[in-house]
């Protein structure tokens, strides 16, 4: 809900966070401001989109018992459930089709007699079943549409456009993402769609919205190319994933395949240069990518093309969250076709994937890096935004000298750890007067409620007890024939002696044992230091003293 506050009306509500709030489809909202005079009457905002004070609203709605009721456009809605099942796109083409003006005589009658009653408002209508039905795509975990916060990070990132520009999209779906880029009318909206009945729903939709430069085709766009020589300014695409079936064999020898033949798992690269094919001089691509493809070693060779050519300008990692079906991350990858010889010398990282995925989309500048090509073009060609923004981004002089100063402190406190040992005398020689711990735990002196035996009586110091378990006199018993170490113990033998002598001994264990752990945190961080040290020196952020 939009924060209005400072304003003097108090907060104000759009159509569809009032229908939100009904629990309605946004149609129904725009039904109710035709039907009842007593609605809210508008308090800001344009005229296709106006705004209205919020208490007023939920006033209205409380008066009107809205929340409760079962409004027309929902009944409809579960009509069409219970008709279409998985079908649902067939019934949204088919009641399209009746608002464009065919027959009814294919909709089942109780969908029929609802859609003649919301008839009046029919681009609301198809509207508002398609916000449902992304909805229900959504909540079922369905990549069958673009979802919204991909759509919104895919107009947020596409150029602007002259008011003649051509956008296409060869993997249309219902039309979600081909009609929110191409919003202004004069852009003339070209698109593609395997599916028969989600390509004509995408077409009657932009009819009813007044879009006669829009069409749509059905087919299946690398196989049977729906509009060959088609040059677009502007090409947008969430292509199919994980699809290995897409026709390699058939279309080996294409010339789409200008950077290289995609293998047949790497069907998304085949989608991206179908998209390049179709782009003008200086036209550009905008493709939604799994993240893995920017790092598989099957897709190398037509990575390391897009950039060697500079067709690559940027690389966005979207936020987790951003697609439908999945928390994974995707990324949205930037093409141009060039149009002279200029070389490019970068291509731009961008790295959002610490922010929320209905959040800012403007990158902040530690979210940035421009990256030379030949820092990619090398045995991995790694596309992936936040390997090479952690490099740039991080303070190595800092770094080094934090790690440098902990790691002589943890050194210092490792010598004092190592405790004082004289010449024994025998007494804690496991060759003496020994004690099974079996024995003990049969005498209830140790517990096994824990990963380690311990001390369960004061005549035993568990100390004591587990550094004599770990020496290697023991260890031997405790190993597995798979060779696993146990410090279960139950075989094991420890000398006999009194309660301080236990303890005497125990202090020294447990010091061990610091000491080794003390020393595993150090080797750790030993490995962190040479390797921002060797990192800082190779990206100059480092030098040598003089």
């Amino acid at each position: 809900m939009k924060d209005n506050a400072a304003s003097p009306v108090g907060s104000l509500v759009t159509g569809s966070e009032i229908a939100r709030l009904a629990g309605v489809t946004r149609a129904a909202v725009s039904n109710w401001r035709r039907r009842y005079d007593d609605f809210p009457a508008q308090a800001g905002g344009a005229a296709n989109s106006p705004l209205y004070v919020l208490a007023e609203v939920q006033a209205w709605l409380d008066k009107q018992r809205k929340g409760q009721e079962v409004s027309p456009e929902v009944e409809l809605w579960q009509a069409m459930r219970a008709a279409y099942g998985e079908q649902m796109v067939a019934g949204l083409a088919e009641v399209a089709g009746v608002l464009a003006g065919a027959q009814a005589a294919g909709l089942p009658d109780d969908v029929a007699t609802r859609v003649r009653v919301l008839a009046e408002a029919p681009v609301d209508l198809v509207n508002g079943l398609t916000a449902r039905f992304m909805d229900s795509a959504r909540r079922a975990g369905s990549d069958q549409v673009t979802s919204e916060r991909v759509v919104r990070a895919v107009c947020h990132f596409a150029p602007e456009l002259p008011s003649d520009a051509t956008v296409f999209d060869p993997a249309c779906g219902i039309g979600v993402l081909l009609l929110s880029v191409a919003t202004e009318a004069g852009t003339h909206g070209r698109g593609q769609e395997i599916d028969a009945d989600s390509a004509r729903f995408a077409q009657l939709r932009a009819d009813l919205m007044d879009r006669p430069d829009v069409h749509v085709v059905a087919g299946d766009s690398l196989r049977a190319d729906g509009w060959p020589g088609l040059k677009a300014d502007l090409v947008v695409c969430d292509p199919p994933t994980g699809v290995t079936e897409w026709g390699r064999e058939e279309l080996l020898l294409d010339s789409r395949w200008e950077l290289g033949t995609p293998s047949k798992a790497e069907g998304e690269l085949a989608w991206l240069q179908h998209a390049y094919a179709h782009t003008d001089a200086g036209g550009q691509v905008l493709m939604v990518m799994p993240a893995s493809v920017a790092y598989r070693r099957a897709g190398r060779r037509i990575r390391a093309e897009l950039v060697r050519r500079g067709i690559l300008r940027q690389v966005i990692a979207l936020p987790p969250g951003t697609a439908t079906s999945h928390a994974m991350p995707v990324h949205l990858w930037c093409l141009q076709r060039p149009e002279s010889a200029e070389m490019i010398h970068t291509v731009r990282m961008v790295d959002l994937t610490d922010n929320s995925p209905d959040g800012n989309l403007e990158p902040r500048p530690d979210q940035v890096a421009d990256v030379p090509l030949i820092e990619l073009l090398d045995d991995t060609v790694d596309l992936t935004p936040g390997s090479h923004l952690r490099a740039r981004h991080r303070d190595y002089p800092a770094e080094y000298a934090t790690l440098r100063e902990e790691l002589g402190d943890r050194i210092h406190r490792l010598a004092a750890l190592l405790p004082e040992l004289a010449p024994g005398g025998g007494q804690g020689s496991l060759d003496g007067a020994t004690t099974s711990v079996a024995d003990l735990a049969r005498a209830g002196l140790v517990s096994y409620d824990g990963p380690e035996p311990v001390s369960a009586s004061e005549q035993l110091d568990t100390d004591y007890l587990q550094g004599f378990l770990r020496s290697s006199f023991n260890t031997r018993r405790s190993t597995s024939a798979s060779g696993s170490y146990r410090l279960d113990g139950r075989g094991s033998r420890i000398p006999r002696m009194g309660i301080d002598d236990q303890r005497r001994y125990g202090s020294a264990f447990r010091a061990l044992t610091e000491f080794e752990e003390g020393m595993r945190k150090a080797d750790e961080l030993s490995r962190q230091l040479a390797e921002v040290a060797r990192d800082g020196l190779a990206a100059g952020a480092l030098a040598p003293e003089e």
